[in-house]
């Protein structure tokens, strides 16, 4: 099994990822594996402990016992656009994008592999079917999908190139003080806190063109167009300026005066190629009842 780390796995310990693409198997003995020689990176043996870095090429040759499979479960699927090679669809919040070694149902991958069964790319492993790129477990919108591997390595190579225009709209916490700017600063894996990324010298180039839409006095809505797609991104980057996601606890924001599952985030417009094709593809949907149970809160406090 061969599978090429991307963005999110930038800066991840070999033996977590490999956990996490194999699915239910212990991390001890993911390591044993490693350790014997059963896996390499970039056709060389590494440590269990080695950072990964994007592009790696990491080899699975023998694992040491039977990986059980995801199940498919009949859960509802919001479709915004399909055709014979993908679909886009609509994640809402509180759905895993994958299944983890902890969370092995309910996730959107179950529901794929329900409606689509074995039509979906696995380059990146049986937890992962179909899956180009990810959105956080509490950030709803518009996620592309593989139906074949060809298709898959389409799609990750427009999405490496930035070929693929995506756009955010949040509500963060203060007043965001230009109409419009750029948010140049590099992102890496936080030492202290694995989980968790941050703004660090040595890290990922990343950028986030921010555009107010509104303001109230204690907060602001917002869209985010990504230039570059790593992981938490904009909940960094809006953090790193002072204005946290509406309800991201992870970053700072806190819990807000008004409740929902976590930040205020939603992946609204997507635009890209179709697969094999000349034809240009542009996706939007509507804000989400999060985003307007917020939006219409601090909008009230204005009158």
């Amino acid at each position: 099994m061969i599978y090429i780390a991307d963005e999110n796995d930038d800066g991840k310990r070999l033996d977590l990822m490999i956990t996490e693409v194999l699915g239910n198997i212990s991390r001890s003995k993911v390591q044993t594996s490693i350790k014997s020689g059963n896996v390499k990176v970039n056709s060389k043996i590494q440590k269990p402990s080695y950072t990964l870095k994007e592009d790696d090429e990491i080899e699975i040759i023998e694992v040491p016992e039977v990986v059980l499979k995801t199940e498919p479960q009949n859960i509802p699927l919001d479709i915004v656009y399909e055709d014979d090679n993908m679909l886009v669809v609509n994640k809402p919040s509180g759905m895993l994008t994958h299944p983890t070694v902890n969370e092995t149902e309910n996730t959107l991958v179950n529901a794929l592999l329900y409606q689509y069964g074995d039509n979906l790319s696995d380059i990146n492993g049986e937890f992962r079917r179909g899956i180009v790129h990810r959105l956080d477990r509490n950030t709803s919108g518009l996620l592309m999908i593989a139906k074949n591997n060809k298709t898959h390595e389409f799609l990750a190579d427009e999405i490496k190139e930035h070929k693929i225009e995506k756009t955010y709209r949040a509500i963060v916490k203060g007043n965001w003080e230009k109409d419009e700017e750029i948010i140049d600063e590099p992102i890496g894996r936080n030492p202290r806190q694995p989980h968790k990324m941050m703004v660090k010298p040595d890290g990922k180039e990343s950028i986030s063109i921010i555009k107010v839409v509104k303001r109230f006095k204690e907060a602001t809505a917002i869209e985010i167009k990504l230039i570059t797609g790593r992981t938490h991104q904009i909940r960094v980057h809006t953090s790193f300026k002072g204005h946290p996601v509406y309800n991201d606890t992870l970053y700072g924001a806190g819990k807000g005066k008004v409740s929902t599952e976590e930040q205020v985030l939603q992946s609204f417009r997507l635009k890209f190629t179709k697969p094999f094709s000349d034809e240009i593809i542009s996706l939007e949907i509507p804000a989400d009842e999060k985003y307007m149970k917020v939006f219409n809160y601090f909008e009230g406090r204005e009158k």
